[in-house]
Formats: structure tokens, C-alpha cells, sequence
């Protein structure tokens, strides 16, 4: 799973109100999330994002609830990865069961900053930031996640086990 493109940076602490604010939450529609999605943080992301693009954020990215509307956000807006120094729990779960890869590597939190163009093997863990020339080393993404991933999230994946089994 090779993924590219330009890269969006956040500091710590980035919850899932700000990710997706309550205010929008009377759906669940991932094209409707997206039109939101990070705009109490950056008013010009949701207008900007293209399709594969990069989050980069620091500590504790996704904190705050459990709801799964901020990596369907996320996912909707077409960002291809997030990269974090670490992720709260329930976010990190909740974007591997919507089908979102997120990868914790400090050092390319460190070496990465918004505009910069990334490509992601999440498969082997390897982040390259294709501006600066810089490598860096995540822990991969374990095959049984990345066919969680491939299948479009956790529903999906079960429903094909579930027709390939009958």
C-alpha cells in the first residue's frame, strides 16, 4: 500500500471536536463530514485537501470521544494517511475499522511540515518526505490491518469473509 501526497501538519492534543465539530454531527455521511473536516483548526483545509493527501500530527491526535464521524471525516476528505506521534486509543481503533491507515513515528512528525510532498509504504513503515529528502522507519501495519484497510474498513472486511465463507 504506497500512498503520496502533500502533507498537512497539526500540533498535539488535536480532538475529535476540532477534527469534526459537534456542530455538524447530525450526520454520518463521510461527504458532508468532509466539508468540515479540521476547519476549526485550519478554515482553508476542508477547501484545500485533495485527495491522498498526508495529516501530520503531534501527541494524543484524535483524543476527546468515541464517535468514529472524525476518521470518517478525515476519510472523506480524501486524506490517505495520518501520521501521528501517537494517537489516542479509540481513534486509533476507529480509523482502522473505517479503513484509514495512521502510522506513530515521532521522527517523521519531526522532519515533516505542511506542504511538504510524503509518500507512505505503510505495508513496510517507510515515510519518505519527498521535499526535503528525509526517511524515516514507522512500525508497519500488520497484514490482518491492512486487509481491514484494503476492504474499506472492519463491516466490509467481515462481509467478504462472510461471502467467501458461504
Amino acid at each position: 500500500m504506497l500512498l503520496e501526497g502533500n502533507s498537512w501538519k497539526f500540533g498535539d492534543n488535536v480532538d475529535t471536536d476540532v477534527i469534526i465539530p459537534a456542530r455538524y454531527l447530525n450526520t454520518s455521511d463521510p461527504a458532508e463530514l468532509a466539508r468540515h473536516c479540521m476547519e476549526d483548526a485550519d478554515p482553508e483545509f476542508p477547501g484545500k485537501v485533495r485527495a491522498g493527501d498526508i495529516i501530520v500530527g503531534g501527541n494524543n491526535f484524535g483524543c476527546g470521544s468515541s464517535r468514529e464521524h472524525a476518521p470518517l471525516a478525515i476519510k472523506g476528505a480524501g486524506v490517505s494517511c495520518v501520521i501521528a506521534r501517537t494517537f489516542a486509543r479509540i481513534f486509533y481503533r476507529n480509523a482502522f475499522n473505517i479503513g484509514l491507515p495512521i502510522l506513530e513515528c515521532p521522527a517523521a512528525v519531526a522532519g515533516i511540515k505542511t506542504g511538504d510532498r510524503v509518500t507512505v509504504d505503510a505495508a513496510a513503515g517507510r515515510i519518505k518526505n519527498l521535499t526535503t529528502g528525509a526517511e524515516f522507519e514507522a512500525k508497519p501495519i500488520p497484514p490482518f490491518m491492512q486487509e481491514i484497510i484494503a476492504a474499506g474498513g472492519l463491516i466490509e472486511h467481515v462481509r467478504g469473509k462472510v461471502k467467501n465463507s458461504e
